[in-house]
């Protein structure tokens, strides 16, 4: 790494591992929780004390009232992970806690995009919509509310292709995510 002042440029791989932020390795938690208040606050607080930044977060209710599941996605390296995983395990109401394999799970994110699409360019947004499965939800004279289903790089992908003709407003759910298979969750 040069001294500071020079001229000399850096790659961006370089930058990432001078700087320990970025690893390339996803990691999906599943948790469950008892459903009581505080709970998000202090996993929250938990990742937030050590620098990890979530990159999405979902929560929700499992077959049993009791018991909510929480689904985050980070990116960190596999040590101060298991550091973290430790110190959840010894929050009173965390009961299970795993970090999913992303080949041995299955993730999906759910998306609303509110298209600006009047005339010519609403076939050609319809169109896009056919290839990915979009289920058309509002329409107006101006735009569409598109609902998208699947992976984070399929949602991805669909904003990447709808962006041009003009995003008006999104939201997003974050990832849920659940093990393949009979195994324990």
């Amino acid at each position: 790494m040069g001294e500071p002042g020079t001229k000399e440029i850096l790659s961006l791989e370089e930058l990432e591992a001078v700087a320990g932020q970025r690893t390339g390795r996803k990691h999906i938690l599943s948790i469950l929780v008892e459903n009581k208040p505080g709970v998000l606050t202090r996993i929250a607080g938990l990742f937030a004390r050590r620098g990890f930044n979530i990159d999405t977060l979902a929560v929700g209710p499992t077959d049993d009232d009791n018991v909510s599941r929480v689904t985050l996605t980070l990116d960190g390296a596999v040590h101060p992970i298991d550091q973290v995983t430790k110190q959840l395990h010894k929050l009173v109401n965390v009961l299970k806690i795993r970090d999913l394999e992303p080949e041995e799970a299955l993730a999906r994110e759910l998306a609303l995009f509110k298209v600006s699409a009047d005339g010519a360019n609403r076939a050609e947004v319809m169109q896009i919509c056919e290839i990915f499965r979009a289920k058309i939800v509002d329409v107006t004279k101006r735009s569409l509310v598109v609902e998208v289903t699947g992976t984070y790089e399929k949602v991805d992908a669909f904003e990447r292709l709808v962006r041009p003709f003009g995003l008006v407003e999104m939201a997003r759910t974050g990832e849920i995510a659940i093990s393949r298979g009979r195994g324990e969750t």
